[in-house]
């Protein structure tokens, strides 16, 4: 049974960083590619990121473009989404996802597994 789970999130300053784990069980990550999207309240979910290493693939949203990268401990199989600049804007639930496509897709219709969400709030 494949499960993300997620962690990392909290509250922090504009300008400040923080940096989300997304700890996979059941399947490694070197096959598959792996997303973060995010949903602040009222909206709909929104992709932020996503990567895929054996196909060495990378797309990212342009609201995160410079601020937010995406890597992997493959001892741990574990992904991590390190955000730097913060802004009041990034306050969201972020969840990561797996492409058993190796895709990385930016419609999360892509995705065939999720994580729970951990919740980011930015202060300005």
């Amino acid at each position: 049974q494949v499960q993300l789970v997620e962690s990392g999130g909290g509250l922090v300053q504009a300008g400040g960083s923080l940096r989300l784990s997304c700890a996979l069980s059941g399947r490694t990550f070197s096959s598959y590619a792996v997303g973060w999207f995010r949903q602040a309240p009222g909206k709909e979910r929104e992709f932020v990121l996503a990567a895929s290493w054996s196909g060495g693939r990378a797309n990212y949203a342009d609201s995160v473009k410079g601020r937010f990268t995406i890597s992997r401990d493959n001892a741990k199989n574990t992904v991590y989404l390190q955000m730097d600049s913060l802004k009041p804007e990034d306050t969201a639930v972020y969840y990561c996802a797996v492409a058993l496509s190796n895709f990385p897709a930016r419609d999360w219709s892509g995705y065939d597994y999720w994580g729970q969400g951990t919740q980011v709030t930015v202060s300005s």
